[in-house]
C-alpha cells in the first residue's frame, strides 16, 4: 500500500557542486524554495553550516563546532534562500574553487508565524505538517518551559541551539528518552540531564525545554528543528549492533536518501547520502557532523540503502559495534510502494 501521496524529494533534497570561489552563487536544482539549509565541504576540513528561513542570511552556527554565535553580518557564506535552492558566497566552507560540495535542503513553512501552544510564544514557528518537519524560534527564559511545534504528532526528534552562545548542539531523540541528550557537534554519550527536557516527553503540540542554557538561557534566542514521522518519508529508530561485516537490516518503510545515526555511547555521528556515494551498493563517503573532517572515502564504513530500508556491512564500533545501541534519522528517496502502487527497487 502508499504510504504517503506526495513526493519525497519535494520536501528533501540533496544537491552537489564544485566550487568556484564566487561569491553570489546560486545553487539551484533543490526542486523547492528550502527553509532549512544544511552545507558541508566535502574535500577539505571545513566546518558544517546551516541556515533556516527564521534566522535569514548571514546566520550560521556550525554543526561540527560548539561555536555557533550566529553573525547576521556574514553572507560570505549562504547569503539567501531562493525558489529552486540557495545562494552561496566565496567561503571556503560553501564554494571553495574546484572543490567538492554537498547541500542537504527541508521545506518547512516559510517564514511562519508566533506559535501560542506553549507556555512560551514563539518568535516564529515554520511548519510543514506535510513532511513532518518545522523550525521554532524562541527568545529563552531560563526556566521549564512549553514550546509550540506545531506538526499536530508527536515528534520523534529535534534539535536545539542557543545562537547566541557557544553553547552545544542539544539532541532530543525518542529512542534516547526524555532524561537523555546527545550532542550534534561532539562524540560525547548520551547524557543524563534533567535541565535539557525537563524529564517531559513531547506532544503533538509542544515539546519541552528545561533551565539549561543550551536549550533555554534567558534573553537568548533560541533555534529548533522538529521532526515528527511520517510513514514512506521519514523514519527516526534505533538498533543494536551485532559487530559483524553482515549487519543488521533496518526496515524503515522507504529506500533511504539520507542516513544519520550515531551510537549512544563516545562513537561519532555517520552521515551518509544517495547523492555522494557509488550509483551502487554499498554506500560510501562519510562525513560526521560532530567534526570539520572532509568526506571520508578510505575507511570502510559501509551501508547498502535498499528498497526498504538499510543494511550494514561493516562491523565498525561507529554504526556496527557488538551489543551496542545506536539511534539513527532517515529520509526517503522514494516509498516503498508509491501512490500510484509502483514499487521502489534496491540501488
Amino acid at each position: 500500500m502508499a504510504y504517503i501521496t506526495f513526493q519525497p524529494h519535494d520536501y528533501f533534497n540533496t544537491v552537489l557542486w564544485s566550487g568556484n570561489g564566487s561569491a553570489g552563487r546560486d545553487i539551484t536544482g533543490v526542486g523547492f524554495q528550502p527553509d532549512w539549509v544544511w552545507v558541508k565541504n566535502r574535500s577539505r576540513s571545513s566546518n558544517h553550516t546551516i541556515v533556516d528561513v527564521l534566522r535569514g542570511s548571514g546566520s550560521y552556527p556550525m554543526s561540527s563546532t560548539n561555536n555557533g554565535v550566529q553573525d547576521t553580518s556574514d553572507t560570505n557564506q549562504v547569503s539567501a534562500l531562493i525558489s529552486d535552492g540557495f545562494t552561496v558566497g566565496s567561503s571556503t566552507n560553501t564554494n571553495a574553487s574546484s572543490e567538492n560540495l554537498v547541500g542537504w535542503s527541508w521545506r518547512a513553512g516559510g517564514s511562519g508565524s508566533s506559535n501560542t501552544d506553549g507556555s512560551i510564544n514563539t518568535t516564529a514557528t515554520s511548519v510543514n505538517t506535510t513532511a513532518g518537519f518545522s523550525i521554532c524560534k524562541w527568545t529563552g527564559t531560563g526556566a521549564n518551559a512549553t514550546i509550540g511545534h506545531g506538526l499536530g504528532a508527536v515528534p520523534k526528534m529535534y534539535i536545539v541551539k542557543n545562537v547566541d552562545t557557544t553553547n552545544d548542539w542539544n539532541v532530543y531523540h525518542h529512542n534516547i528518552g526524555n532524561t537523555h541528550r546527545l550532542f550534534l557537534n561532539t562524540t560525547a554519550a548520551k547524557e543524563d540531564n534533567a535541565s535539557a527536557w525537563n524529564d517531559t516527553s513531547p506532544t503533538s503540540s509542544v515539546f519541552s525545554v528545561g533551565t539549561n542554557t543550551n536549550v533555554n538561557q534567558n534573553g537568548d534566542t533560541m533555534i529548533a528543528y522538529v521532526f515528527a514521522e511520517k510513514n514512506g518519508f521519514s523514519k527516526f529508530g534505533k538498533y543494536v549492533g551485532n559487530g559483524n561485516a553482515d549487519g543488521q537490516f533496518i526496515y524503515t518503510g522507504f529506500k533511504p536518501a539520507w542516513l544519520m545515526l550515531k551510537q549512544t555511547g563516545t562513537q561519532g555521528w555517520f552521515l551518509v547520502d544517495n547523492k555522494r556515494a557509488n550509483p551502487f551498493n554499498p554506500i560510501d563517503g562519510s562525513l560526521h557532523p560532530n567534526s570539520n573532517a572532509a568526506e571520508d572515502t578510505s575507511s570502510d564504513f559501509f551501508v547498502d540503502f535498499l528498497a526498504n530500508g538499510f543494511k550494514l556491512r561493516d562491523s565498525d564500533a561507529q554504526l556496527n559495534g557488538n551489543n551496542n545501541d545506536y539511534i539513527y534519522a532517515a529520509f526517503a528517496a522514494e516509498p516503498l510502494v508509491s501512490s500510484n502502487n509502483i514499487p521502489a527497487t534496491a540501488r
